[in-house]
């Protein structure tokens, strides 16, 4: 599971870097809300938050991938950030009927508690030297 967890992260790293690069290279070509599902509103830093976040989700999944303790501790606090970014979008959606958003951001909010949830169990903190 913490292999998955980690693939998680690099995928979504991979996909806001590869953001960051293209809105440098080539201004204009990609949206800045291309990156909103995972940023939570910090898109509007622009293509330099996307790199940071890339960077630091890319860090996290080294360390997850190296069963390093603090990583455990950073993919847990990004997951629980994730899931406070997204309830205002999901209350939103509730409210204006958006049934696409509310199931995109809904089930980007089960994912971030399963995360969460699973890297605060005993047997994950044993397997990770806790």
């Amino acid at each position: 599971m913490v292999t998955a967890i980690a693939v998680l992260f690099i995928v979504a790293s991979a996909y806001l870097m590869l953001l960051g690069l293209l809105m440098l290279v080539r201004p204009g070509t990609v949206s800045m809300a291309a990156g909103s599902e995972l940023l939570g509103g910090l898109e509007t830093w622009g293509p330099y938050m996307f790199l940071l976040a890339g960077t630091a989700g890319l860090m996290v999944a080294i360390g997850l991938i190296r069963m390093s303790n603090f990583a455990r501790r950073a993919a847990a606090l990004i997951a629980i950030a994730g899931v406070v970014l997204l309830v205002p979008r999901v209350s939103s959606a509730v409210v204006s009927v958006h049934f696409k958003t509310l199931a995109i951001s809904g089930l980007g909010i089960m994912v971030r508690v399963i995360i969460a949830s699973y890297l605060y169990q005993q047997p994950a903190r044993q397997a990770f030297g806790h």
